[in-house]
């Protein structure tokens, strides 16, 4: 009794895996987010590039609430600021909450060692003639910090932390948009 060779069946099993990729790929219908199905011309910004970059964000009041909107303005814009004329307006709300995770017991009081700072943005973003909302969301974002018993330290790590998350929070809420934008 003899066995086959395995040699001759490694072109087959090569073919047969080929097509099986092809015919994966041949199903794929993703599209970048950032293109649309129109002619992609020279210097031109398409799809919801185009959008983005005609978002005016309005002022906040809080420091944090500033880092967001300066990280927005810098993501939809590619550091160009703001549109003179905008299509559409964005109004912030920025609130963070710190709460303390980790506490040590020294002597007779309890020092907190971590924390813990959750900042939520909700955003209306609105069509900047009519005012007809296009777009409302609530997103958040946690970021973690230690507390060391030195004041300026801990105040140092606290302004990290928010700065941390008012990047990653712009992030998040650029793609919200971004894919809002490219449904309509």
């Amino acid at each position: 009794m003899s066995s086959p060779d395995l040699r001759s069946l490694r072109p087959a099993r090569s073919a047969l895996l080929l097509l099986a990729f092809v015919a994966a790929a041949a199903g794929c219908t993703v599209r970048p987010l950032y293109q649309s199905d129109k002619a992609i011309q020279t210097g031109a910004v398409v799809g919801a590039n185009a959008e983005l970059r005609s978002i005016v964000i309005d002022e906040v009041r809080t420091r944090y609430g500033q880092e967001l909107r300066n990280q927005l303005i810098f993501l939809f814009n590619g550091g160009a600021g703001q549109p003179t004329t905008p299509k559409y307006r964005m109004v912030l709300n920025v609130e963070e909450v710190v709460t303390n995770e980790a506490v040590v017991s020294v002597g007779n009081e309890n020092r907190p060692t971590a924390a813990l700072l959750q900042m939520t943005a909700k955003y209306v973003l609105t069509e900047a003639d009519t005012g007809k909302p296009v777009a409302a969301a609530t997103r958040s974002i946690t970021s973690s910090y230690d507390q060391p018993p030195q004041e300026f330290a801990n105040l140092r790590a606290r302004r990290d932390a928010e700065n941390r998350a008012a990047r990653e929070l712009a992030e998040i809420i650029r793609l919200d948009v971004a894919q809002r934008l490219s449904k309509s």
